[in-house]
């Protein structure tokens, strides 16, 4: 039986429960028997953006998901030099778990833009399919795209995830201003921050 395997990216600062619910909805959704997190040291389209330290983001990440089975966090993007395009993480997880079926997960707002990402044709063929988590608000004409991108509807799944208005910005914002922000984590994420004053 094929393994169906999810690959969740981003750069995690902080990892949030929206995170872990919308990593969950898209789990029985897509039904995958595994979900890897793919933490991103240098994104290229956050250039010029501030972003904690590689190691406090991987310790908050491993903190988040360490008790979920179904959870792992992949070293994929860590373990090479920059820069980290999708299409490259795709085809290195596919070498190191051969016959799986890889499927991407993305918000409604990156598959708007997907046309402009690093080879998008070639990132659309290494991807089995694309879970879609859609937020209201998500303006994606899939007919028209598929001009661009011929073959993207059939890969597109659309994940209905319940609206959580939770972002790591407000997140890091109200950690610095002394705002409530408790319950916006994991307790072990929480505890972590606190005690390494990050974000002050």
């Amino acid at each position: 039986m094929t393994t169906r395997l999810g690959i969740f990216g981003g750069t995690f600062d902080p990892p949030h429960v929206g995170h872990l619910i919308l990593a969950e909805e898209c789990l029985a959704a897509l039904q995958l028997d595994r979900l890897l997190w793919v933490l991103t040291p240098n994104p290229p389209h956050k250039t010029g953006q501030i972003i904690s330290p590689l190691e406090a983001r991987l310790a908050m990440l491993q903190a988040a998901i360490g008790a979920d089975p179904r959870f792992e966090l992949s070293r994929v993007d860590i373990d090479r030099p920059a820069p980290h395009y999708a299409l490259d993480t795709v085809r290195l997880l596919r070498e190191q778990n051969p016959g799986a079926a890889i499927f991407y997960l993305m918000g409604g707002d990156s598959l708007h833009d997907l046309p402009a990402w690093h080879r998008p044709a070639e990132f659309l063929a290494a991807c089995d399919g694309l879970g879609v988590m859609r937020r209201l608000g998500d303006a994606v004409d899939l007919g028209a795209m598929e001009n661009t991108l011929p073959g993207l509807g059939a890969k597109v799944q659309f994940v209905e995830a319940p609206l959580i208005e939770i972002s790591a910005r407000d997140i890091r914002q109200r950690a610095a201003a002394n705002r409530p922000y408790r319950y916006y984590l994991t307790n072990s994420v929480y505890q972590w921050i606190k005690e390494h004053e990050l974000y002050r």
